[in-house]
């Protein structure tokens, strides 16, 4: 019998800020626990380190811009071929629940309001999910409003949206045999100040940055203000994951846990994402089968390589053989603050990584291997022109 198949894609949670990846601040113990029963990607990356282009990949195995979205506000064109549609011919029922983030949106609404999260997706713009119910945006980290196949008119409901989405999505698993679903969670998004189901996140003053965050500066006082209601994200989010996995009752089921990028956190000075550091495009990646025991691996690995990988696992079909390196890319520049201020397109090995300008010149060379904090730039060095070289060949 096919297995059931979960993905959970939460928003900005980058890869660092787990406990089982040695973060101290961090208290995430489902998350913690599952990685010791699953395979652990250590090297998954994001495509595009910005949701819209990020999700549209992962949806489809294309990247953008060749599946359509070129820009911010760029829907995912009707009828684009998804994940959705491969495993509807494959006999599973599907499921998306949460944020979609790939409708038609009016660039000069607020983001961050009712306004995004009450736009009506229509059902030829919702990527063949048999049953979807979500919002487009609006970050609405309590109380979502949610609308979709059940839910012709969008509806509020009461409560932290980790928790309703979570619990809504379990409510449909418990009808569907077999089936594929997608949670979609917005949290650890911004606003990080928003209510956390009434977890109360760290002191900032006790929290223990990252080495390339600069002291004793405004980026500081900023990281750590913010940093302390990110971790109180990620441990209510942590907490509504661990109760619809747990509740699952089917152990023929592969669950997935991942997130569509990371955010900067003062890093080098910098908020948000769409930079190419590892704070803004390395993910968490999860996958714990129902037959097999937990292991690293260290392959490179993208969310774009998702889609393609679930199909195989419909067939029970586990490996993966890995590529040399990643792509990353920034398709173009979001007019949003703290945001990259460039196009940019590059690749990313687990011992190197090359970030190249628009015109193909070289902006950051990085060797992970010596430089994890990727604080020394050596794309002037003498010594490393023949492997830069090499590596833009590659590109």
């Amino acid at each position: 019998m096919r297995p059931n198949i979960l993905w959970i894609v939460t928003t900005q949670w980058r890869a660092q800020a787990t406990g089982y990846a040695g973060d101290s601040n961090a208290r995430t113990p489902f998350l913690d626990a599952m990685a010791a029963s699953a395979v652990r990607f250590t090297q998954a990356v994001t495509p595009h380190p910005f949701g819209p282009f990020a999700r549209a990949a992962l949806l489809t195995g294309v990247r953008s811009p060749e599946n359509g979205v070129r820009e911010y506000f760029d829907p995912l064109p009707a009828g684009t071929r998804t994940i959705a549609h491969t495993m509807g011919e494959r006999g599973y029922d599907t499921g998306f629940f949460g944020k979609w983030h790939l409708g038609k949106r009016d660039p000069d609404a607020a983001l961050v309001g009712e306004t995004h999260a009450r736009i009506v997706v229509p059902p030829e713009s919702r990527g063949g999910f048999e049953t979807w119910e979500g919002f487009e945006s609006g970050f609405l980290l309590n109380d979502p409003i949610l609308h979709g196949s059940r839910l012709p008119q969008p509806v509020v409901f009461p409560g932290y949206q980790s928790d309703v989405l979570c619990e809504q999505a379990a409510g449909w698993i418990k009808r569907s045999r077999p089936w594929f679903c997608v949670v979609s969670l917005e949290s650890p998004h911004p606003p990080y100040d928003a209510g956390a189901a009434g977890v109360c996140g760290p002191d900032p003053s006790a929290l223990t940055l990252r080495p390339n965050v600069p002291r004793g500066t405004e980026v500081e006082a900023r990281s750590r203000r913010e940093l302390a209601g990110y971790y109180a994200h990620l441990e209510a989010t942590d907490r509504a994951v661990g109760r619809l996995v747990d509740g699952i009752a089917d152990p023929n089921t592969i669950v997935v846990f991942t997130s569509v990028h990371g955010d900067m956190h003062g890093s080098h000075g910098l908020f948000r994402k769409g930079w190419p550091y590892e704070e803004s495009v390395r993910v968490p990646l999860l996958v714990r089968f129902p037959d097999r025991k937990g292991c690293m691996d260290y392959a490179a690995i993208s969310l774009q390589d998702l889609p393609a990988l679930t199909e195989r696992w419909s067939d029970r079909l586990a490996t993966f053989a890995g590529a040399p390196f990643s792509r990353i890319s920034m398709p173009c520049v979001v007019n949003l603050p703290h945001q990259c201020n460039r196009t940019w397109y590059g690749m990313r090995t687990p011992q190197r990584k090359l970030i190249l300008n628009a015109d193909g010149t070289p902006w950051l060379f990085f060797d992970l291997e010596k430089d994890p904090g990727e604080e020394a730039n050596l794309t002037t060095d003498p010594r490393r022109t023949e492997e830069l070289a090499s590596l833009r060949r590659l590109l």
